[in-house]
């Protein structure tokens, strides 16, 4: 029998998704660090592990506080599936970049793992996703006007 129900892991799922979308609309990270278990493992393929709320918290602040992270504005989920049994989150995850006038979405998908750990909160996190594929992204957005969005140095 599992240790949660699934409507529990669908709230802090939300929770969790709610949390994304004000880091990267407002550059502040707490809300989502805040839904990691203290001793949570985060493992990111392309910038290493991270253990802890405190170090995930400062890894995702000073990254997504450089440019061009600095414009992922949202991560839509397309799709997720949980395994109600382990506590398993497992989506898609879009990394949307800040909009142009040009009516293109500029996005990458990477695939994410979640472990729920109960009380709201969960205790890992993976993600895996294709750096190239994410650069050429980044690259058609830059060369579409994105450059201009950068902040003056």
């Amino acid at each position: 029998m599992p240790r949660w129900t699934r409507a529990e892991i669908e709230d802090a799922f939300e929770k969790y998704q709610a949390a994304a979308l004000k880091g990267g609309q407002t550059g502040n990270w707490r809300d989502w660090a805040n839904c990691f278990t203290q001793d949570a493992t985060y493992f990111e393929h392309h910038y290493g592990k991270f253990w802890g709320r405190e170090k995930i918290f400062q890894w995702i602040t000073t990254t997504m506080a450089e440019f061009p992270p600095s414009q992922m504005t949202a991560f839509p989920i397309v799709w997720y599936s949980i395994d109600e049994e382990r506590g398993w989150i497992f989506c898609e995850v879009m990394n949307r970049m800040a909009e142009l006038d040009d009516g293109e979405i500029y996005q990458e998908p990477n695939l994410t793992i979640l472990h729920y750990a109960g009380g709201g909160l969960f205790s890992y996190e993976e993600d895996a996703y294709n750096p190239a594929n994410m650069g050429k992204m980044i690259t058609r957005w830059l060369e579409a006007g994105g450059g201009k969005l950068k902040p003056a140095a």
